[in-house]
């Protein structure tokens, strides 16, 4: 089953709490989005840490129910 968008952010809010996240689902199959998610966590890190860090606040989702993310990430 798909993950649908709220459930997706809630699961980057579990791991990075102060995230301002904007998820849009790309085809309307709640299978392909892109997200882009603000967090002063993010400050120091490189891009692949930090998209590491969303791919893991996933908890293995990614690739199973969700079929496509595209990942933005920025300092707030």
């Amino acid at each position: 089953m798909p993950l649908q968008k709220d459930e997706i952010e809630r699961l980057i809010l579990e791991t990075i709490p102060d995230a301002h996240i904007e998820i849009k689902d790309l085809m309307g199959d709640n299978n392909h989005y892109s997200a882009i998610i603000k967090s002063e966590i993010f400050k120091g890190m490189s891009k692949v840490e930090q998209h590491k860090l969303v791919y893991k606040s996933l908890k293995g989702k990614m690739g199973n129910e969700l079929h496509a993310l595209s990942i933005t990430t920025k300092e707030r």
